[in-house]
């Protein structure tokens, strides 16, 4: 109980904000060594300063109290005292009256270090008044013919002007203070943005944000306009799906719900329509596996390792081959046992559509690979017809079928296979580039991914 008192007591003290969390983390600190560092210094510098100059003036006048008792007389102590008070910038007095005791001001911390060496190193010190005149010492002394009192300078025996030091001091603390605020507010502003953009986009608005200030704050920046965009491009895939199943299906559909409505119950359906209707349900069920393919990220959810480019594409051209597709690894430049960081499903299946795409469109499919100090690229070409040059951003899209230009006929795909391509590579931090390719003349298309 006493705890959590402890803590809401503090939760009110304390700032809740960042900017006045870090200005106290900041501030105090410089504040506390301040403080106690002036302190330290004024006490240490001007006591010992003080002290100094107090037990030279302490010795003078002592030399001056001897030369008066060694006098003959009152006249002959005077004239003694004079001669020798004078040059030494001293004012005596023969007789003095009594004086009370030691006087200093509240506020004067120097004074008490003052009046502690005089008793100490001069002897007959009656009384010390640095009251009367805050700017001049008087030192009443019992000597050999009474009481008689040397008047001096105060600032002989305490350090000139000690405010200057701290004006400077307090100063230099308010433009340092200026500075640091002005600084903090500019390390600040990021964060202040970075927590709007995210504010906004949690009540589903789209703000522009660009990181910015220090690397850290970058960094978290940076992630959140890829958490953004990868959220952003989620739900678009989702309607783009969710509309091409609507799409796609109701031909199909149609065409079973008309072969049923043909149907006579008095005559059973012949072969011919049975297997139309068999047709149309596989072309169904290709469609939902490929929208369940594009749609499906357990794949991703997999943790990347370290595998063996060379054997890893070998594997994949073996598997074709042995599902009666033409397919060849034609060249691999790097090390042979060389490895490199992914997921291995996830990459898997994005080659796998390459390679069913390309001896699709094509006759037979051809890959290389380079595996570099930085990077790992894996191009797959056919001999197909290819993608106009101004469509090939189009083609990544999901459910984008080119006819013309592949020469697709109807129930050959769903239009997912270069849009499932390219997210395995940006799930991987690389790109998926398509273009002609040099060898064959049909398309080329290239995954590119760190290494």
């Amino acid at each position: 109980m006493t705890n959590h008192n402890e803590q809401g007591w503090a939760k009110r003290v304390f700032p809740r904000g960042l900017y006045g969390r870090a200005a106290l983390i900041l501030f105090l600190p410089i504040v506390v060594v301040t403080l106690v560092v002036s302190v330290m210094f004024l006490q240490r510098h001007f006591e010992g300063v003080t002290r100094q100059m107090t037990s030279s003036m302490a010795r003078e006048l002592a030399f001056v109290a001897r030369r008066i008792d060694r006098a003959e007389n009152v006249a002959t102590a005077l004239l003694a005292g004079e001669t020798v008070a004078a040059p030494l910038g001293l004012i005596l007095r023969i007789p003095a009256e009594p004086g009370e005791a030691d006087r200093r001001l509240f506020y004067d911390f120097s004074g008490r270090v003052v009046i502690e060496v005089l008793r100490e190193e001069v002897p007959g010190v009656a009384s010390v008044d640095l009251a009367s005149d805050d700017k001049r010492v008087s030192v009443t002394m019992q000597g050999r013919f009474g009481l008689y009192s040397l008047d001096f300078d105060r600032r002989r025996v305490s350090a000139s002007n000690p405010h200057q030091l701290l004006v400077l001091m307090v100063f230099t603390s308010l433009l340092m203070t200026g500075i640091a605020t002005i600084f903090l507010r500019n390390q600040l502003r990021p964060i202040r943005r970075l927590s709007h953009a995210a504010e906004e986009y949690g009540k589903g608005r789209i703000v522009p944000y660009r990181p910015g200030g220090a690397i850290e704050v970058r960094s978290a920046g940076t992630a959140f306009l890829d958490m953004r965009n990868r959220l952003e491009r989620q739900n678009e895939q989702r309607k783009v799906m969710m509309s091409g199943i609507s799409h796609d299906l109701r031909t199909p559909l149609t065409r079973l719900k008309l072969g049923l409505s043909m149907m006579s119950p008095d005559y059973p359906p012949d072969a011919e329509e049975i297997a139309a209707m068999e047709a149309d349900i596989a072309e169904m069920n290709r469609m939902v596996d490929g929208f369940l393919d594009y749609a499906r990220e357990e794949a991703r959810d997999s943790p990347p390792e370290a595998t063996r480019v060379q054997t890893f594409l070998h594997g994949i051209v073996t598997d074709a081959q042995r599902a009666g597709q033409k397919v060849d690894l034609v060249r691999f430049e790097g090390e042979a046992e060389g490895q490199a960081t992914f997921r291995p499903d996830m990459l898997r299946r994005a080659l796998d559509n390459l390679v069913g795409n390309a001896v699709r469109y094509g006759s037979r499919a051809e890959i290389d690979a380079t595996l570099g100090p930085r990077s790992l690229r894996i191009g797959i070409e056919d001999d197909g017809p290819g993608i106009p040059e101004d469509s090939l951003d189009a083609a990544m899209r999901p459910f984008t079928r080119l006819d013309p230009a592949r020469g697709r006929s109807s129930g050959q795909g769903t239009g997912l296979g270069l849009a499932i391509a390219a997210d395995v590579a940006r799930a991987h931090g690389g790109q998926l580039r398509l273009g002609r390719g040099p060898r064959l003349g049909g398309l080329r298309a290239e995954i590119v991914i760190p290494r």
